[in-house]
């Protein structure tokens, strides 16, 4: 039942790429070109497990490679560049069989390959190579990156099957309502926390778990028609029984058969992936300039000198040559290009070779919509700042250094720029392990006065080992930001690098206070809960400093650059939810395995941590109940006393507890909610109340051959024994054996029992007994004292289990639990990755996305070390690979207002050195004075915060006391530690008073 150790490290890759991820392991890739692009592809392939990886490149390293091949160190220059590749990525997975081969690439060697990728290859090649895989049915991929421009294509053959073409499970909703009709409608309600159903027009959908209306549940797929967002309509319904509860509407995934040209074909008439046809003339024009380049390289056997006028213009004549027919040629564009074609940068690679490593997964595992067949990606509005625009053939002519590609494209002023940066890498994961990768490679923080800080709290896990190349087996327990800190300097020797185990958030703002901020100049983030990030974004705000938010899900992630005082301010994020659910829907009415996985964890808490904790405390402190309201004391004392009885001698009695509880669970707990509530029961004459949300259910009967029955009582005995300190058994027939001869009494129905019917009936609680309490707490006092034996007893007597997503155990558990509670309620079960990826609220990653997202974030990084204040410069990102879509929008400017006569920017603020002439803090009036004389205005009304520190419509006595008020006074007077930084708001004369939110704020520099 049990993820195996593979799909431990391949967890959430497999959330992302389905059963198809599996078929990666006996998969051969050719990896041609070992460059940075090359690099990426390889470096994503090895990481994501693919069965063997061959790099292909018959050139020698040299330093200038090492701008963006992050594979090679200063020893391997002048070592073949495969060769030098191939140990390090042998190391990233010790499952992938990783070959260097420096030989021609002949049609022999070339069919032993699902997929070949070629990088850095002549054009001449790319066809012969292109020809011969798309005649053999081998998968054939060209990813190029020249400076600030990338290429795509895909050629999988004239008949490729994708046989599951959409990301994400399988949209699904509970059935509340058919009609009899023609056509008929179906009334239904989504799934986990949204009520709305998330059905698009077209989609195939089939029944299951309807009754009355049974002809839905044999049906071939139907599409449905959308009324609205709880209503579809199927087909004609108007012969079937009448419908009467229950049942779940599922979407159908069909597979589709693409067709693919090749290159040679798809060269000449191009199928080009935009997100908009306003992209298309850009990406034909960059079409028609890889074109050229290859043509200038034929022609002149180099590429275009960097910043070079004359090379630039063959370049485009070359170009126009090409792309007559196509339309017109956007001729900045093809000079641009040319003009950086020979650099080589890093975050470019990252992002081309991610998508094309997509590519090569969509490829093996039949997952996603392939590309179809062309995409272009260029960052060329990096060359729009003024600095960038003045470059010359001078300033980025090579100077023999490691950056000289990077130095093509930005010269070498601006690499000496990048070194004095000073960086907060906030999170050492998936994605801050590409950004720390990227910098290292870009010289980020590597020269004089630069310093780059990366804190984390976690540590390495298995499941970290698939998305994050700083890490290998031998780091699992380290602390990330150590691991990830001396891997960036094995990288780069002189990145000025330290690690902190810091959490970013008010508890250490002493470290990460106003002054640190202040002196950043920027800010990287990827921080995956919404506090976090809200904290980090508001010491950004106030501190001016520019922040690069990222995120992934999935295939999917975005990028959001936020720079005072250029761009608007991040929106706060959205709140998904918490996930939970009302209680009487968990114990009693479930309608997906969303609930019953939820029910389980409530179930495990419930059994395996609270009881410990419980008992620990009365056994330490055995009056803390009374601290506790007199209802919440006796369900702890009740719960006590019966961890004390059940407590276990053995292994078997941790089977036979475990086979009691599966009967109380299961059977009795349904038997006595059918008696109370039979599957007739009405709830007025008519009205059913098995009906709408409410699904019956059937109480189960225990078989000890039944894997799932089995499977439950070996996770709940195995974690019931660790709980009690028991020596646990895997002998799953010694299990079955002691099963077998378990005895329960038959179950008897109470009469008379209350069963809640709303959450507000749930949470109703009965009168406490006093008395029982009192009973209770009496008993247990005794019961400690006899076993301690007249000695204090040992402490903790249980051992708490909390719930623990990478445990195999608990998932196990979880999952047998949830899919025996759906089997009760007719709910179709969930498979183990499934119910870990939902119970642990895991969030699906991949190496691919994490990289092309990091990538995208460092091309920001190189507008903020230009100083550029032109927002129409920077991007705003967000990606989705599973269809190998690519936005990238330019930021929103900062929303402006008027106040006291003049317009504001929402990041202005009005700052004030507040040391009145003795050299304490300025007084109240002394604030007031300064903005009457500084900004011409007549305040009523000034306050920090919520506190009012002066307002003119006091009395006299008390106006003339806030006046004379310093500024600090009143925090001192709350026991607040002085702070040297305080933020003020006010309202003006003449303003509205309403308008407080709408002014620049005063920022007060204290002594």
């Amino acid at each position: 039942m049990a993820g195996s150790g593979a799909e431990g490290r391949y967890s959430r890759q497999l959330y992302v790429l389905g059963g198809g991820a599996r078929r990666l392991r006996g998969a051969a890739v050719l990896v041609s070109g070992l460059r940075g692009t090359g690099a990426q592809v390889a470096a994503a392939l090895v990481l994501a497990g693919t069965g063997r990886v061959v790099l292909h490149d018959r050139g020698a390293a040299c330093n200038a490679d090492r701008a963006s091949q992050f594979l090679l160190e200063e020893s391997d220059v002048g070592q073949n560049r495969a060769k030098a590749s191939q140990r390090v990525l042998a190391e990233l997975n010790p499952g992938v069989a990783v070959v260097a081969h420096t030989g021609e690439l002949s049609e022999a060697f070339l069919a032993s390959f699902q997929v070949v990728v070629l990088t850095e290859s002549p054009l001449e090649e790319q066809l012969r190579v292109g020809d011969f895989c798309h005649a053999r049915g081998i998968y054939f991929i060209v990813a190029d990156a020249k400076g600030l421009a990338g290429q795509l294509f895909c050629d999988f053959g004239e008949h490729f099957t994708v046989d599951d073409p959409a990301e994400g499970d399988p949209v699904c909703a509970a059935v509340q309502h058919v009609s009899q009709g023609n056509p008929g409608v179906v009334t239904c309600m989504g799934t986990e926390e949204r009520h709305h159903h998330r059905f698009c027009n077209g989609d195939l959908v089939t029944f299951s778990g309807v009754e009355g209306m049974t002809e839905l549940n044999d049906q071939e797929p139907v599409p449905v028609h959308v009324l609205d967002a709880f209503r579809l309509e199927i087909g004609d319904t108007s012969s079937f029984s009448p419908y009467r509860h229950g049942g779940l509407v599922s979407q159908v995934r069909p597979p589709q058969v693409h067709s693919y040209e090749p290159l040679r074909r798809a060269l000449a008439e191009p199928k080009i992936r935009v997100v908009n046809s306003e992209k298309l003339p850009r990406s034909l024009s960059l079409h028609a300039a890889f074109q050229a380049l290859h043509a200038f390289c034929g022609e002149q056997g180099r590429l275009p000198r960097p910043r070079a006028p004359a090379d630039a213009e063959r370049v485009l004549e070359l170009a126009r040559s090409l792309g007559e027919h196509r339309g017109p040629l956007d001729e900045d564009v093809v000079r641009a290009f040319a003009s950086v074609s020979a650099g080589d940068l890093c975050p470019v690679a990252a992002v081309v070779g991610a998508l094309a490593a997509q590519e090569v997964l969509k490829a093996i595992t039949r997952k996603f919509l392939p590309l179809d067949q062309w995409l272009y990606f260029d960052a060329l509005e990096c060359l729009a700042p003024e600095g960038a625009a003045r470059l010359t053939e001078e300033d980025c002519a090579p100077r023999g250094s490691r950056y000289d590609g990077q130095i093509a494209v930005f010269g070498a002023a601006f690499q000496e720029q990048l070194g004095r940066q000073k960086y907060f890498v906030v999170g050492a994961g998936a994605i801050g392990c590409e950004l720390l990768k990227n910098f290292a490679m870009m010289g980020l923080a590597a020269g004089p006065g630069g310093d780059l800080v990366v804190t984390d709290m976690d540590t390495v896990a298995l499941s970290n080992l698939h998305r994050q190349l700083l890490y290998r087996s031998a780091d699992i327990s380290r602390l990330k930001s150590v691991v990830a800190a001396a891997a960036v300097q094995h990288m780069n020797p002189d990145v000025r690098v330290t690690a902190h185990q810091n959490q970013v958030g008010p508890d250490t703002e002493l470290i990460y206070g106003d002054d640190f901020f202040r002196r950043l100049d920027g800010v990287t983030s990827a921080l995956d809960t919404l506090e976090a990030r809200a904290y980090l974004e508001s010491r950004c705000i106030r501190c001016l400093t520019p922040l690069l938010d990222s995120g992934t899900e999935g295939p999917r992630g975005n990028v959001l650059a936020m720079v005072p005082p250029v761009t608007e301010p991040l929106e706060p994020a959205s709140d998904p939810g918490d996930g939970t659910f009302p209680l009487c829907t968990l114990r009693y009415f479930p309608r997906t395995i969303q609930h019953t996985l939820q029910w389980a964890c409530n179930e495990f808490e419930e059994l395996f941590q609270l009881p410990a904790e419980h008992v620990n405390r009365f056994m330490e402190e055995p009056a803390f109940p009374e601290q506790l309201p007199a209802g919440k004391a006796l369900e702890v004392l009740e719960q006590v006393r019966g961890s004390l009885r059940e407590r276990p001698r053995d292994w078997q009695d941790c089977v036979r507890w475990a086979r009691r509880h599966w009967q109380s669970r299961y059977h009795d707990a349904i038997a006595q909610l059918l008696h109370t509530f039979p599957p007739e029961h009405e709830t007025s004459p008519g009205v059913p109340f098995w009906a709408g949300d409410r699904s019956c259910p059937h109480p189960l009967t225990f078989d000890p051959d039944n894997d799932t029955h089995l499977g439950y009582v070996m996770a709940a005995a195995h974690l019931f024994a660790q709980a009690h300190k028991v020596p646990p058994c895997s002998d799953q027939a010694a299990t079955q054996t002691i099963l077998r001869s378990v005895v329960l009494p038959p179950f008897v129905p109470q009469e008379g029992l209350q069963i809640p019917l709303a959450e507000e009936q749930e949470e109703a609680q009965a009168p406490a007994d006093r008395g029982r309490l009192a009973e209770l707490t009496r008993d247990l006092v005794q019961w400690r004292q006899e076993l301690g034996g007249g000695e204090e007893v040992q402490v903790p007597l249980m051992e708490s289990i909390p719930f623990e997503k990478d445990n195999d155990t608990h998932v196990d558990f979880i999952t047998a639990a949830s899919n025996l509670r759906a089997e009760n309620y007719g709910i179709a079960p969930a498979d183990w990755l499934t119910s870990k990826r939902i119970a642990g609220r895991i969030i699906p990653a991949i190496i691919t996305t994490t990289a092309a997202v990091a990538g995208l974030a460092c091309l920001e990084v190189y507008k903020l070390v230009w100083g550029c204040r032109d927002v129409s410069c920077y991007r705003s990102s967000s990606l989705c690979l599973s269809d190998c879509r690519l936005l990238r929008i330019q930021p929103l400017p900062p929303p402006t207002y008027r106040y006291g006569g003049r317009e504001w920017s929402c990041w202005d603020r009005l700052e004030l050195q507040a040391v009145g002439r003795d050299g304490q803090a300025m007084t109240v009036q002394e604030v007031l004075d300064w903005l009457q004389r500084t900004q011409g205005w007549t305040v009523t009304k000034l306050l920090r915060d919520h506190t009012v520190l002066y307002d003119s419509e006091e009395d006299e006595e008390t106006r003339t006391r806030q006046q004379a008020q310093r500024l600090w006074e009143d925090l001192e007077d709350a026991g607040e530690p002085r702070r040297r930084e305080l933020e003020l708001s006010y309202v003006c004369e003449g303003e509205d008073a309403e308008a407080e939110d709408a002014c620049p704020r005063l920022l007060c520099f204290l002594p």
